[in-house]
């Protein structure tokens, strides 16, 4: 059973987690960063500081246990000769994680992890930015100064509602003229607007009848006139007969 075992496996078994794990930090030790997913950075984070305490003690000792973990004696001497000198005021955090976002593909979280002592633009832009942390706690003021700071403010607080008292009819009168300036101009805007109706209107009648002027009933086709009613050839035929017979 796994009880207590609260760590990331990774996916992995314990050999090949550690196995990954031992080339993952000798590729730090070796490059100073590498890209990798946030998972494994936080695991190579816990597995490599531990690796770079013990290289402040450049021991025979030392390095055996480092050897047992890096199983590569080029790494060993990086670790002891170059980054162990250069964290050695360092009281812990030796590593960086910068997230850079998620992968394409399976949408991994991928960061760069890197050894904070020997990101050079950083360390030049902390220098230049004056020196490191800033607290922003106050110091505690003792009784005298506290009641002094206090009656001044109550000074200060005092000067600065005379000084709004006496404002106060001069901004009154400020905003009486504003707003009758703002009634002034509605009142202009609304005759504008009526006279342009107005002027609209009559365009528009003038124009209307104009048109239907226009249209004369000469234009309309002329109506046809009835034609007069011939006396059927049936009729005449029998008028004759009666003559011949008479």
């Amino acid at each position: 059973m796994r009880h207590g075992k609260k760590f990331n496996h990774l996916g992995r078994k314990a050999a090949h987690r550690k196995a990954m794990l031992s080339n993952m930090a000798g590729s730090l030790i070796e490059h100073k960063r590498i890209s990798t997913t946030l998972a494994k950075a936080k695991a190579l984070r816990v597995y490599v500081e531990p690796l770079i305490t013990k290289a402040k003690n450049n021991t025979v000792h030392s390095r055996r246990l480092a050897f047992s973990k890096l199983k590569n004696k080029y790494v060993v001497k990086e670790l002891f000769e170059t980054v162990g000198p250069k964290v050695g005021d360092r009281p812990g955090g030796y590593t960086r994680i910068i997230k850079m976002g998620r992968r394409f593909g399976d949408n991994a979280e991928i960061c760069y992890i890197e050894l904070v002592d020997f990101n050079e633009v950083m360390l030049e832009a902390q220098s230049s930015s004056g020196s490191g942390k800033k607290t922003r706690r106050r110091k505690k003021k003792s009784g005298g100064d506290s009641a002094a700071a206090s009656s001044a403010a109550a000074a200060t607080t005092a000067v600065a509602a005379d000084q709004v008292v006496d404002a106060a009819p001069e901004v009154v009168e400020q905003v009486a003229e504003t707003t009758e300036t703002v009634t002034e101009t509605v009142t202009e805007t609304v005759e504008t607007v009526t006279e342009t109706t107005t002027e609209v209107t009559e365009t528009v009648e003038t124009t209307t009848t104009e048109v239907v002027e226009d249209i004369t009933p000469a234009d309309a086709p002329p109506a046809e006139e009835p034609k007069a009613e011939e006396p059927p050839a049936d009729d005449a035929a029998t008028d004759g007969d009666t003559s011949d017979e008479a």
